[in-house]
């Protein structure tokens, strides 16, 4: 059955104004669980998009310790074969289960690369935008992030990978871009995050060269969050499906926390946050 909507809408951002400031103080980086509502997500499509299913899995991520639930309704699978997705169409993916969602207490952020989605699901009280491409898009994003107030993860993307290029300056060269759009639409500085992208638009020699390297976004003075779960660069160097990648997950998670992660996205909630939790009681010992 359905999900029923919830009695009333909380405000956008209802987790509070200061919910990214409060996790990124902490010694252990915040966890973000993905939740996605598709049918074809490159690891778990299908199995959430009924709003029930959807439901279970974000309480089940609660109970491991989640401090952020990445909720999306349309495929931003970083290969061939993701079907794009009318604003109707997300809408139709997101209304049974978003509100009820966001009820649950545990900050929300909206993974769309449309400003109407964004707009809709800020409305409804997610707390965080999440923009695959990093404002550069959909002209009413930035805007829309400034007039909100919110907090907005800019992602790094390329519509196809080039293994001729420099990843890192072309990197450097997209934040930068992203950054005068920030600015320009008058978002506040101290709300931006930055996401390299892992896998998306990049070889799998450019995803590890990121994470290896990524202590050089810091001259941006931002944080960063990480996404390399269950990612095709894994397979490259251990060939696994996506459900067979955790280790090779936890292994990048922990690389990109040592390098300064503030916030690690994942499909594992338990057992990254287990990780994560153990190599800095062992770091805090030296």
């Amino acid at each position: 059955m359905n999900a029923s909507p919830s009695p009333s809408v909380p405000p956008a951002g209802s987790a509070g104004p200061d919910v990214l400031r409060t996790l990124l103080e902490r010694p252990v980086p915040a966890v973000m669980g993905v939740l996605n509502v598709t049918p074809d997500s490159f690891s778990d499509g299908g199995e959430f998009i009924a709003p029930d299913q959807a439901l279970v899995r974000a309480r089940a991520m609660i109970a491991d310790g989640v401090d952020i639930i990445d909720i999306g309704a349309e495929s931003t699978r970083p290969y061939k074969g993701a079907q794009p997705v009318t604003v109707q169409g997300e809408l139709a993916r997101l209304k049974p289960v978003l509100a009820d969602i966001v009820a649950l207490g545990v900050p929300v952020s909206i993974d769309s690369m449309k400003a109407e989605i964004v707009a809709f699901a800020l409305d409804q009280g997610a707390a965080i935008a999440n923009d695959v491409w990093g404002l550069q898009r959909d002209a009413a994003m930035a805007p829309l992030v400034a007039a909100k107030g919110v907090p907005v993860i800019v992602m790094h993307n390329r519509d196809s990978a080039d293994p001729a290029i420099d990843i890192i300056a072309d990197m450097k060269a997209f934040f930068a871009r992203s950054l005068e759009i920030a600015a320009q639409a008058g978002i506040a500085r101290d709300k931006i995050v930055l996401d390299p992208g892992i896998g998306f638009g990049k070889t799998a020699e450019q995803s590890m060269i990121a994470l290896a390297r990524l202590r050089e976004f810091e001259m941006f003075g931002l944080p960063i969050l990480v996404g390399a779960s269950r990612k095709r660069f894994i397979a490259s160097v251990s060939p696994s499906e996506p459900k067979e990648r955790l280790a090779g997950s936890i292994a990048a998670h922990l690389i990109a926390a040592q390098h300064g992660a503030k916030i690690i996205r994942t499909h594992d909630v338990a057992e990254t946050l287990q990780a994560l939790r153990v190599a800095n009681a062992i770091e805090s010992k030296q």
